[in-house]
């Protein structure tokens, strides 16, 4: 039975092809009373996307959008696998970090100064477990604001593509995800790029260019799409009035400010900051003399705001013009660069960083495997992430007042940012079997706390004897577009960035990209731009990764002496159970007796920690003993479990026992067994045979009893 649409509308649908699947968008069908609804499918993902205009005027000194990203574990046939919470609440972290990736180029196509309330949702009901939804989310957000009449230029379309085999690929499955070396999202409008993020294992930033220009030719079939559709539903355009600063107050602005700027506070940024809060303070006392101070009231904001404009257009001249940067800098010139390691006495591992004034502060944790966080979303089952970055930036940090509470987006975005930076230089499970915890105090901020955060978290890893496989660091980069002439500068700081129209982070080893994050707030740059400013982010990379090897040139080569001790064994999973035992009842066993943490991993891998090392070493020669697999030619002690006339029965390996024949009891001939043994003797006996039943053959000649 057909839908029926209560307002009599037809159900519009338009599809393409769309890398290998078709892309479906309907209208009509569902979301009736929404702004903008679209329903997209891709395969067995599908996708709602839906856009809500406010109605009432809002005064505001911002733009109040918001994106948001639904996860529902219906849609992948799941029931969440917490104990105490089976609906869907707070967002995973997850979905807050897509959620932002599609934010991220939306928000800069709505022209400055439109204030009307706008939420967009995506929420995902079907989900195709072959791929990842997220680019199916964006393009249903997109397709949404499309049908509003909003002033937004788009569409906007994007594509997470990986390198399997040397070749692009978007949309990969599972396994070529975990084969790729490369996890790039790319995302823009039809004329450019306006947003990147990529997670890579040291990939170069020639490749990285390369996927960029593969990325935004493929993504262009769902821009067209999208046009096609708003084309025929043709959404009735609204009317809106940008609030935009007061020409004639920015004309005032402007002519008191002429000579109070460029080269009057062309200082490094601590005393550059000052003079311009004095300048503004003046500005306003100024203003008051001049306009009757129950007037100027209602007018300082806009005066204000035409200020920070005004100085947002003098760091662009004197770039420019001057080719000289708010602090007096050099394009390509990082700030001063400062760190140490060991910062405080009981942690596992500390770091300070400190860049300019921004600063990070970084302490590292250590704990068995059993202490990596359960991941439980719509796309992951029983998933595990074993090392954490989390990151904290409070309102001292900015000079300002804010309550305390739980990270904000910004804050699980930067974080996660500086964990993809480190991964791939971590040591594997086999090699290290630790959960880590990395934290980074934000103690300063002014431009890329995120970058602060990643190059503090390594030296503050290798402080904790944490064997990397190469260092990483990281940099903010800027870019301001003259014309078709682009502007690139290193290390940014909140100045450049405020004014720019481009900020980009690069982190990565001497050997290539291990993450990206790119956000431009011109609409659309070519690829060519995005592989120069990579370039020149490489060398500012290894400027800072210089530095920081002459405060800890490798990992230390001992651990804290108050992080735990494990050690690993590594066994046939089918022995799992003779660990376990029924109930766990050999498991208790070994922990009570020992007082060490067990963890078992199913394929095998089994960890021992305590702080004891002596016990640590008891309970791993229990699990051999447990799980050992017999050796012929291997000398074993056991008991004598039990005596024939034709031989012994000796109990060599936990209910194992092997048989030595009376004429395998001596060098010299034996008459009687009980001659030479007696039950519950502990004695030294070769395996010389296995035979086709799996029964052991056991010898005691030439063994020194």
């Amino acid at each position: 039975m057909a839908t029926i649409n209560p307002y009599g509308k037809d159900i519009i649908k338009v599809t393409t092809e769309f890398e290998g699947r078709p892309l479906t968008l309907e209208v009509n069908r569902v979301g009736f009373r929404s702004t903008g609804s679209v329903l997209v499918t891709y395969g067995d993902t599908v996708v709602l996307g839906t856009a809500q205009v406010g109605t009432r005027p809002i005064v505001l000194d911002y733009f109040p959008l918001s994106i948001d990203y639904e996860e529902k574990m219906y849609a992948a046939g799941k029931i969440s696998g917490s104990r105490f919470i089976k609906r869907e609440g707070r967002p995973s972290d997850e979905a807050i970090l897509i959620g932002r990736i599609i934010d991220r180029p939306i928000r800069p196509l709505f022209p400055k100064g439109y204030r009307q309330e706008v939420q967009v949702v995506a929420s995902v009901l079907s989900m195709d477990p072959s791929f990842r939804p997220d680019m199916v989310g964006m393009i249903a957000a997109s397709a949404a604001l499309m049908l509003t009449g909003t002033p937004f230029d788009g569409p906007v379309s994007g594509l997470r593509i990986g390198r399997v085999n040397g070749e692009f690929k978007a949309f990969l499955s599972p396994e070529e995800r975990e084969a790729s070396d490369l996890d790039l999202v790319v995302a823009g409008i039809e004329s450019g790029i306006t947003m990147v993020e990529a997670g890579a294992d040291q990939v170069p930033e020639e490749v990285v260019a390369d996927a960029l220009a593969w990325a935004f030719e493929h993504y262009q079939p769902a821009i067209k799409l999208q046009k096609e559709l708003a084309a025929k539903i043709a959404p009735v355009k609204q009317e809106y009035t940008l609030t935009l600063p007061n020409e004639d107050i920015q004309a005032v602005v402007n002519e008191w400010v002429h000579g109070k700027l460029g080269e009057a506070i062309r200082k490094p940024y601590a005393e550059r900051n000052e003079l311009v809060n004095q300048l503004r303070w003046a500005l306003h006392t100024d203003m008051v003399e001049k306009i009757s101070e129950d007037e100027y009231k209602s007018l300082k904001g806009e005066y204000d705001e035409a200020f920070t404009s005004a100085v947002h257009k003098d760091v662009r001249r004197g770039i420019v013009e001057d080719n000289l940067r708010p602090d007096g800098r050099k394009f390509d010139e990082i700030r001063q660069l400062s760190s140490e390691v060991g910062v405080l006495p009981r942690t596992h591992g500390s770091s300070l960083f400190t860049r300019g004034m921004t600063q990070g502060l970084n302490i590292i944790t250590l704990a068995p495997l059993s202490y990596a966080q359960m991941v439980d979303t719509m796309e992951i089952s029983d998933g595990e992430r074993r090392y954490m970055h989390h990151y904290n930036a409070p309102g001292y940090t900015v000079g300002e007042v804010q309550r305390l509470g739980g990270p904000g987006r910004r804050e699980i975005g930067h974080g996660y940012l500086a964990e993809r930076a480190v991964l791939p230089v971590l040591p594997a499970e086999e090699d290290f079997p630790y959960a880590i915890r990395s934290v980074t105090e934000i103690m300063s901020q002014n431009g890329s706390t995120s970058m602060a955060a990643t190059c503090s978290s390594i030296l503050a890893l290798m402080d904790a004897g944490v064997p990397i496989k190469a260092p990483v660091s990281g940099i903010a980069m800027g870019l301001m577009m003259d014309g078709d002439k682009p502007y690139i500068l290193s290390d940014i700081a909140d100045a450049e960035d405020f004014a720019g129209d481009m900020d980009f982070k690069s982190a990565g080893t001497a050997a290539g990209i291990t993450a990206l994050q790119m956000d431009m707030k011109v609409h659309g740059l070519p690829v060519e731009i995005l592989r120069d400013a990579l370039l020149t982010a490489k060398v500012g990379r290894a400027h800072i990764l210089k530095h920081m090897l002459t405060t800890l040139a490798e990992p230390r080569k001992e651990l804290s002496p108050f992080a735990p001790r494990i050690e690993k064994i590594k066994i046939n999973p089918e022995k799992i159970g003779a660990v376990i035992g029924k109930g766990g009842e050999v498991i208790n066993k070994i922990t009570a007796e020992t007082g060490a943490e067990i963890d078992i991993k199913e394929d095998g891998l089994i960890t021992v920690a305590g702080p004891d090392a002596e016990k640590i070493k008891q309970a791993i020669e229990w699990i051999r003993s447990l799980t050992e697999e017999a050796e012929v030619g291997k000398i074993y002690t056991g008991t004598v479990v039990s005596i024939k006339e034709f031989g012994a029965f000796i109990n060599i390996m936990p209910g194992q026992d092997g048989m030595a024949h009376i004429s395998q009891l001596s060098n010299e001939r034996v008459e009687k067994v009980e001659d030479v043994l007696h039950e519950g003797q502990v004695v030294k006996a070769k395996l010389i045979g296995i035979d086709e039943r799996g029964r052991f053959s056991l010898s005691l000649k030439d063994i020194e009893q």
